[in-house]
């Protein structure tokens, strides 16, 4: 009797090694289909941004008023369509070594090629990125600190530096945690953690390159 309790026992531990493996191998496959997608639409928004930015009027792009120019234009997103995929701009960030694009909306199919605006705009400084937990996607924003740097760069070609602030950890079903404040904070990017429960969120603020300073929620403000 111990006998037989003893080898299905083994039978089945050897089934849950089995299945953490095949559940492993399969995460690990999902990330590199997820990094050669994201990687092919990156440089193809690339292409069209710096293509859009060449046929601007050469007199403009050497005038010193341009940038008046630029600030008064309306703030319309400007949107790019890539093999039936709508994109929004990319993110760089230099600690991690990552540049990835961001499509405009969030669905759980769209998650699987890119990370997602999941809420919010540039211009209204409210941006959210929602994205998967590989490696090559936002698996390690948890290792983002104070004072890293993250840019984004949108359909037109403008560049937005960000300061991140602060990081946590977030009930994944708190939903309303993770969107409270949203408007303090001009940029937020999260993911899941690997169990699911949580959500691994970073929150950073723009830098105003007009004055070289930051504006920080005053809730982050400490004595």
């Amino acid at each position: 009797m111990r006998r037989s309790r003893s080898f299905w026992w083994i039978v089945g531990g050897l089934i849950l090694l089995l299945a953490a493996a095949c559940l492993a191998g399969y995460n690990f496959l999902q990330d590199k289909n997820g990094e050669k997608t994201a990687q092919s639409a990156l440089s193809e928004i690339q292409a069209q941004i710096s293509t859009s930015a060449d046929a601007k009027p050469q007199q403009m792009q050497e005038n010193d008023l341009y940038a008046e120019y630029v600030a008064d234009m309306p703030q319309e997103e400007v949107l790019i369509e890539i093999d039936g995929y709508t994109y929004l701009g990319y993110l760089s960030i230099p600690s991690l070594d990552l540049e990835l694009p961001v499509l405009s909306e969030w669905s759980y199919p769209n998650l699987r090629v890119a990370p997602c605006r999941y809420g919010g705009t540039v211009a209204d400084g409210n941006l959210m990125i929602a994205a998967h937990n590989y490696r090559s996607h936002f698996g390690r924003i948890g290792e983002l600190v104070s004072g890293d740097a993250i840019y984004f760069t949108d359909g037109s070609g403008t560049v937005h530096e960000y300061e991140v602030i602060q990081s946590e950890l977030i009930a994944g079903h708190d939903v309303p945690a993770m969107e409270a404040n949203a408007e303090s904070w001009d940029l937020t990017l999260f993911t899941c953690t690997w169990s699911g429960r949580n959500r691994v969120t970073v929150r950073a603020v723009e830098v105003q390159k007009d004055n070289h300073t930051l504006t920080v929620p005053q809730e982050t403000i400490t004595p």
